[in-house]
């Protein structure tokens, strides 16, 4: 059973103290349920997985060098296994202030380490976009269990809390940038991305200020896609290739705005991938503050 996501419910699911737009992202369902972990491994989702260990972090090819001759149909990229994908916004403990909606979407700190804990327990390989695409493209193979764990809207908890805990483990994530915050408040420094991106880390876009794609018009793409990805490279000294759309919201139009700039893929949420373009609507679920370990294992067995 695929989980639901109501985007009504995310306008306010990610409020901060700045006067920016709304950072939150359509809704998954969200459910709770005791906080003991999965006594068994989870079931790979990923076709031709790699028995090596060494494989989670190997070095995949840049998409733009791969042939054009050798990237998949739609349709034979749609066949293949879903790889999990998990979108964390804050990790902090709750407010009393914060609303019931915006708890799904801040994940107290404990509860945090205790998912990361279970996906380690069970056997995942963290991966990174490259592998994804290759994977996805051409059939590359992966590593056994891969997961991919994504961070949106560049909130400072993502670089003091989830990174120690991700390094622990060995895990490496995605990180989606939000520009306009950089250096504010709760949000991360440029120097701070730099580090995530030099310490093996993958940078990626999410607009300058989060406004919704389906309503670019103009210039809009130059202030929110082009602009932030040359802002973002001039800080990693890496080419931003990945870009995920803010609220989850993207339309056909967007495409080949992302393509002209660079982006080998992007990311929605939990909807439908779009069957003509597959690798620019890549699926991920939001990991809820409510979800114990069992609760997320079960919602990573439902969704991928």
């Amino acid at each position: 059973m695929k989980l639901s996501s109501t985007v009504l419910l995310a306008a306010a699911a990610c409020a901060t103290a700045l006067s920016l737009p709304s950072c939150s992202d359509s809704k998954s369902a969200a459910t709770t349920e005791s906080n003991e972990a999965p006594t068994s491994g989870l079931t790979a989702s990923a076709a031709t997985p790699v028995s090596d260990k060494a494989a989670a972090s190997a070095t995949a090819p840049d998409p733009a060098s791969i042939p054009a001759s050798r990237i998949a149909d739609a349709a034979t990229i749609t066949a293949r296994p879903q790889v999990p994908i998990l979108c964390y916004h804050q990790i902090r403990d709750w407010r009393p202030r914060d609303s019931k909606g915006a708890k799904d979407y801040i994940v107290p700190v404990e509860q945090f380490k205790k998912q990361i804990q279970m996906l380690a327990d069970s056997g995942y390989h963290t991966i990174l976009p490259d592998q994804l695409y290759a994977y996805l493209a051409t059939g590359a193979p992966l590593p056994e269990k891969p997961i991919m764990l994504t961070f949106d809207d560049t909130d400072l908890d993502q670089f003091t809390v989830a990174r120690p805990e991700l390094e622990k483990h060995g895990f490496k994530a995605v990180y989606f940038v939000m520009t306009v915050s950089l250096g504010r408040p709760r949000y991360m420094s440029r120097e701070q991305v730099k580090q995530l991106s030099d310490e093996g880390n993958v940078i990626g876009s999410h607009t300058w200020d989060h406004h919704n794609v389906k309503k670019y018009q103009g210039n809009d793409w130059v202030t929110q896609i082009e602009k932030p990805t040359k802002t973002l490279e001039e800080i990693t000294g890496k080419d931003i290739k990945y870009f995920a759309y803010p609220f989850g919201l993207w339309n056909p139009e967007a495409i080949p705005q992302l393509r002209e700039r660079g982006m080998a893929a992007a990311f929605i949420l939990s909807e439908k991938r779009d069957q003509q373009d597959p690798l620019y609507t890549i699926r991920r679920i939001i990991a809820s503050g409510y979800w114990s370990p069992r609760t997320l294992h079960n919602s990573i067995e439902q969704s991928f």
